[in-house]
């Protein structure tokens, strides 16, 4: 026998070592159930998760997925159990598109925030699934590592400019690299992501314990006028090279919002966040016309093709959506594909009201696409958080990183998470000082 021909004898009949093996689904592989747990682990305000945990006819073969709405969770929780779970039973899980279609298709009167942090929770589950079968973190399956780590943020809120910039130091000192900013106007009690006054502070535990929202004042004038003297500040304290962030919450008119950014652009911020409420995209253009300040909008959208125009005109530098409301790993994967050939980076929202689970599938998403810009991500979750999940991303100078796990990495305590239940505790009802209801 010739060597060429001995060779390719011997090949053919060896065996495949297990690397070499190709990965297969089992044969006819089927969901068989869509449980939904609500549980709240911190037992805090604004921390209630909606859990979706598929199972399927492999034995020990299953996904978990982040459907969390805060504000909506039991609404989530009921349209996931009886009006999706009946369309994924008995399907094969591994065909995730079409499943992504056909539960984002079904209810006919579809998007709003309850159907769509809905189907975020069954794709995270399902795309923790097709990991676990190949054996494969979910970043491989989106493309494989384009980064070792991702830049990460996170915010310091303060009554006064000394306080902000104390926490800005601190945070500095651990090592982060950008950090949001937020203060209280003069004069108000209460704000976005600044503490309340002690007077507030006992109205809202009042409220909460009569099972209703509590009620804060706002007045975006002041607001205005406060925001470009913190940032003087700050930057004469703490100088031009520690990135800042500033969040607007959509809480100002749009008029209000096209002045600010010109006001705030001196003082070179990494971006500008959600200055306009999806009512009023149209006025981007104005602040696009008039202003360098790098925008970022989006996690208030809920669905892929929300603020499409934003894109499409590079009105924006930063797409926020939040993947557990936007429809998922597979919908954030597309937005990202979207932005790329107008130079558009990502920043997924990365709230302390969303699971670790999410955070996860944040990061396996910001991996794997070429145009990442941030990820935001909280740190200091309080007790309870590490009992029920098993994982979490890792910070470590300025970054975060997540391990190597099949999947999405994460599992779910479910004993432990059931003695969590659900804590009803709404979001505040915001007015200005006349009583006109205004954005939280």
């Amino acid at each position: 026998m010739r060597r060429r021909n001995f060779l390719a004898a011997l090949l053919a009949s060896a065996p495949l070592k297990a690397a070499q093996r190709p990965v297969r689904a089992p044969s006819n592989l089927k969901i068989t159930d869509v449980q939904v747990l609500v549980t709240n682990p911190e037992q805090a305000p604004m921390t209630n998760y909606v859990l979706v945990k598929i199972t399927t006819s492999e034995p020990g073969l299953y996904g978990w997925g982040d459907a969390t709405c805060t504000g909506s969770e039991l609404a989530v929780a009921q349209m996931l159990e009886e009006h999706l779970k009946p369309a994924l039973l008995g399907r094969n899980p591994m065909e995730l598109e079409s499943l992504w279609q056909t539960v984002y298709l079904l209810p006919y009167y579809r998007s709003g925030s309850v159907h769509m942090s809905a189907v975020s929770g069954i794709d995270m589950a399902l795309w923790d699934i097709k990991g676990k079968v190949a054996g494969l973190p979910v970043y491989e399956l989106l493309g494989g590592k384009v980064r070792k780590e991702l830049l990460t943020y996170r915010s310091v809120g303060g009554r006064s400019f000394e306080e902000v910039e104390d926490g800005v130091r601190r945070l500095m000192e651990r090592g982060y690299k950008v950090i949001k900013v937020q203060v209280a106007p003069p004069g108000a009690e209460s704000g976005y992501a600044v503490p309340s006054s002690p007077r507030v502070e006992q109205a809202t535990r009042e409220a909460y314990e009569k099972g209703l929202p509590p009620a804060q004042v706002w007045e975006p004038e002041p607001y205005v006028r406060t925001l470009p003297r913190l940032l003087e500040h700050l930057r004469k304290r703490v100088g031009e090279e520690i990135g800042l962030l500033h969040d607007v919450h959509e809480r100002i008119t749009p008029s209000q919002a096209i002045v600010l950014a010109k006001a705030v652009e001196p003082y070179n911020l990494f971006f500008f966040e959600d200055p306009l409420r999806p009512e009023h995209l149209d006025t981007f253009r104005i602040i696009r016309q008039q202003a360098s300040t790098p925008i970022a909008m989006g996690e208030i959208f809920v669905g892929i093709w929300e603020g499409l125009e934003l894109i499409t005109e590079h009105l924006i530098d930063y797409v926020r959506h939040d993947l557990a409301h936007v429809g998922g790993i597979t919908a954030g994967k597309k937005i990202a594909t979207l932005c790329e050939p107008y130079g558009i980076l990502t920043a997924w929202h990365g709230p302390g009201n969303i699971s670790p689970i999410t955070h996860m599938a944040n990061c396996h998403v910001s991996y794997a696409v070429p145009n990442f810009g941030i990820q935001e991500y909280s740190v200091d979750w309080k007790a309870g958080i590490d009992e029920v999940f098993s994982a979490k991303p890792v910070y470590r100078d300025g970054a975060i990183t997540i391990g190597e796990a099949p999947g999405l990495g994460v599992d779910v305590n479910e004993a432990v998470a059931r003695k969590r239940p659900y804590v009803r505790r709404m979001r505040p009802t915001i007015r200005r000082a006349d009583e006109t209801p205004w954005p939280y």
